[in-house]
């Protein structure tokens, strides 16, 4: 069977590949185009593969809330570059993926990763096709869905931040309010009761050393470092950061002027946690110089 450049558009149409890897896969098949697509996907499972190791640091956050707005997705897709970040194809399947992960809720990573998209693809087989077409390593980092009986704010910054606060009491404003917020402020707590011991226990050694060294008597140490330790976790919790709406109240005292409570919330951001590989220019420049020369 011969090739002809409409099965090449179809293919092509069908993979997201170039002209090129189309061709060769219908002359492996003999024109073929359903043998010729599965011929491709594997070819394109094998480049994912390759893929994997490097490091994708850049992404966005998509988040999608449902009708009746109880219940929100947030999810990190992850690439190499900010080009590709911005690109139609990434920003689209970044979508899909935080309207199934609301549909489904589910339980973790590997679970989402076999849900299946609307053109019956599993999102693991949409993110290695991405992969195949587009050459930057893609992941689908983590996620998480949110449900409110009460209120349920969601915020976005931009496509690289995004928020979720589950409320009960209040209203839609203040839940909105919160999410920005958060967003803005990356509380790692709830409270100052959620810091886990361990990270307690290291923070009063390390400010004990500090107003020792200080030359503080040792009577009023103890509580220097029991001030020191209240102020740096009520600024990383949550309910003990100034509103940054209204800096001259705390999200505590907020709360209770509305007779309402954070029940839960989440704040993704794109690569965060991720170490990213630094480029040294000028020492590569260094040693391309320095091995020309002979040195």
């Amino acid at each position: 069977m011969s090739v002809t450049a409409d099965s090449v558009k179809q293919l092509r149409e069908r993979t997201g590949a170039g002209m090129m890897e189309c061709k060769k896969a219908l002359v492996e098949t003999n024109g073929d185009l359903d043998a010729a697509a599965e011929l491709m996907r594997k070819q394109g499972l094998a480049k994912a593969d390759k893929k994997a190791a490097r490091v994708a640091a850049e992404g966005v956050i998509a988040l999608e809330k449902s009708a009746d707005g109880h219940s929100a997705a947030i999810v990190e897709i992850n690439c190499e570059t900010d080009f590709v970040a911005r690109e139609n194809d990434f920003q689209g399947f970044s979508g899909e993926v935080a309207s199934v992960a609301l549909a489904h809720k589910p339980a973790d990573g590997a679970a989402l990763a076999a849900l299946k998209l609307g053109n019956g693809e599993t999102v693991d087989e949409r993110r290695r096709a991405l992969v195949a077409k587009i050459g930057e390593n893609i992941s689908v980092r983590r996620h998480a869905v949110l449900s409110s009986s009460g209120h349920l704010g969601a915020y976005r910054h931009g496509t690289r931040i995004a928020a979720l606060v589950a409320i009960e009491g209040g209203d839609q404003a203040l839940a909105h309010d919160l999410a920005m917020h958060v967003a803005a402020s990356s509380p790692l707590y709830l409270s100052v009761a959620d810091v886990p011991a361990d990270v307690l226990a290291k923070e009063r050694e390390i400010e004990t050393e500090k107003a020792l060294g200080e030359g503080k008597p040792a009577d009023i140490v103890a509580k220097m470092v029991e001030g020191r330790i209240r102020k740096t976790f009520n600024e990383k919790s949550l309910l003990g950061q100034a509103f940054v709406k209204d800096p001259d109240q705390t999200i505590e005292k907020l709360l209770k002027a509305h007779k309402a409570e954070i029940k839960s919330y989440e704040r993704f951001e794109v690569g965060a946690g991720i170490e990213k590989k630094q480029d040294d220019f000028v020492g590569e420049v260094m040693a391309q110089v320095k091995a020309s020369s002979g040195k």
